[in-house]
C-alpha cells in the first residue's frame, strides 16, 4: 500500500481456471468466439472470471492465434456526415464479425503512407483507407505482410488495392442528364479535390451528358471537399456576370455551404434562380430547409461489401486485388428545377429514372 492506494496485478487466465477448478484451455476456449465448450465448463469459467475481475487479454491472446481481430481504418475527412456515418457502420458490422476498428486520421489531399509504421505497430488484421489512399509502395508492402487493404470510395489508376466505390461517372452523367431535363443550358462544376479518382468520375460523367446537348463551356471552380474553400468557389461563381443557372457540387457538404452563400448573401433563389445538385445524400442534404436532389452512395452495402472483401482475403490468406461498384439513385428533391417527365415515386422518396417515361 502507498499512500492508501492498493496496487492490484491484472488477474490471469491460470488464477481463473483454478477458481473454476478447469484447465487453463478451458479458460481459453470461453473466451475464443466459435471455440468448442460445453456449457456447463463455460457457465464455470464466466462466474469465475466475474467473481475475479478477469477480463482477457486481446494482445496477449494475438500472439498466440496471429491475430489482433483488429481492423485499421484510416479516415481524412469527418466534417463530411458521410463518413461518420460509414465509420458507425463499419463498427457495427465489422462486430458481427468479432472485429474491433482502431481509427487513424489520415489526409484527404495525399496518400496517408506517414500512418502506415503507426496502425501496423497494432499488429492489425486488415486496413480499410477511406477519403484516403495509399502509395504503391506500401500497398505492395502490406500485400507481402499478408495484410489486406481495401479502399472505400477510391480507386488508384493501377487498380493494384481493393476498392469499393459507387458508379461515379454514371452519377455525374445521371445529375447532368437531370438538368438538362429541366430546361437548364448554361453549368457550373465545384469541384473536390481535383487529384481524387470521385471527383475526376463525377465530372467526366457530367461532361459527358452536356457534350450530348453540345454543351462543352462548363465554369468549374475548386472546393477541395472544404466548407470554406466551397464558399469561397461560390462566391466567384456568383459573381460573374453570367451566372450559370444549373450548378453540380461535388459533394452534399459543400452544396450546403453554397446554397447558404447562394441565399444569405446574393439573394438567390433556389431553385427559381439557381438550380443546385449534390452528391452523398447524407445528412443535411435530406433536411427540408436545404432538400438537395443527391446521387446517393449506399452506404450499408459499401459496407457489406468492403467487409466481405477483408473477411474473404483474412481467411483465406490470399490476397488479389478485387473491386466492387455499387449502383446509386438519383434522389429528387427541391433544390433544382424538375423535368417534366421520368421522376417516380417510391415509398414516399422521389428518384429520377428517365427510362421510367410511360
Amino acid at each position: 500500500m502507498d499512500g492508501g492506494v492498493v496496487k492490484r496485478s491484472p488477474v490471469t487466465s491460470s488464477q481463473v481456471a483454478e477458481h473454476a477448478g478447469v484447465s487453463q484451455s478451458a479458460v481459453s476456449r470461453t473466451f475464443t468466439p466459435g471455440a468448442s465448450i460445453s456449457p456447463k465448463t463455460r457457465a464455470k469459467v464466466l462466474a469465475a472470471a466475474k467473481e475475479l475481475g478477469y477480463r482477457p487479454n486481446a494482445i496477449a491472446r494475438s500472439l498466440i492465434t496471429n491475430r489482433s481481430r483488429i481492423i485499421a481504418v484510416v479516415m481524412a475527412y469527418l466534417e463530411n456526415l458521410f463518413y461518420p456515418d460509414v465509420l458507425e457502420e463499419l463498427g457495427r458490422r465489422l462486430a458481427a464479425e468479432n472485429y474491433h476498428v482502431l481509427l487513424f486520421t489520415g489526409f484527404k489531399d495525399r496518400d496517408s503512407d506517414p500512418v502506415f509504421d503507426q496502425l501496423m505497430q497494432y499488429r492489425v488484421d486488415g486496413i480499410i483507407l477511406a477519403s484516403t489512399s495509399l502509395s504503391s509502395e506500401l500497398s505492395e508492402e502490406c500485400t507481402v505482410a499478408g495484410i489486406p487493404v481495401v479502399l472505400f470510395n477510391r480507386t488508384t489508376e493501377r487498380n493494384e488495392t481493393s476498392s469499393v466505390t459507387t458508379r461515379n461517372r454514371e452519377g455525374g452523367r445521371k445529375l447532368g442528364e437531370f438538368l438538362l431535363a429541366g430546361g437548364h443550358r448554361s453549368f457550373g462544376y465545384i469541384a473536390g479535390l481535383e487529384n481524387s479518382s470521385t471527383n475526376r468520375d463525377r465530372l467526366a460523367g457530367f461532361r459527358d451528358a452536356l457534350a450530348t446537348a453540345g454543351i462543352h463551356d462548363i465554369v468549374v471552380r475548386t472546393g477541395n471537399y472544404s466548407r470554406i474553400e466551397a464558399e469561397k468557389a461560390a462566391r466567384e461563381i456568383f459573381a460573374l456576370r453570367e451566372r450559370p443557372e444549373a450548378l453540380f457540387v461535388a459533394n452534399d457538404h459543400m452544396a450546403v455551404a453554397v446554397m447558404d452563400v447562394a441565399r444569405y448573401e446574393f439573394g438567390l433563389r433556389i431553385p427559381e434562380d439557381l438550380s443546385i445538385v449534390g452528391y452523398d445524400d447524407v445528412g443535411p442534404a435530406r433536411w427540408q430547409s436545404y432538400g438537395i436532389t443527391s446521387v446517393t452512395q449506399p452506404i450499408s452495402a459499401m459496407v457489406e461489401a468492403t467487409v466481405d472483401i477483408l473477411m474473404d482475403q483474412i481467411e483465406s490468406g490470399e490476397i488479389e486485388a478485387r473491386h466492387k461498384i455499387i449502383p446509386g439513385e438519383l434522389v429528387v428533391r427541391s433544390s433544382a428545377r424538375l423535368p417534366a417527365e421520368g421522376i417516380v415515386e417510391v415509398d414516399g422518396r422521389r428518384f429520377y429514372r428517365p427510362e421510367s417515361k410511360r
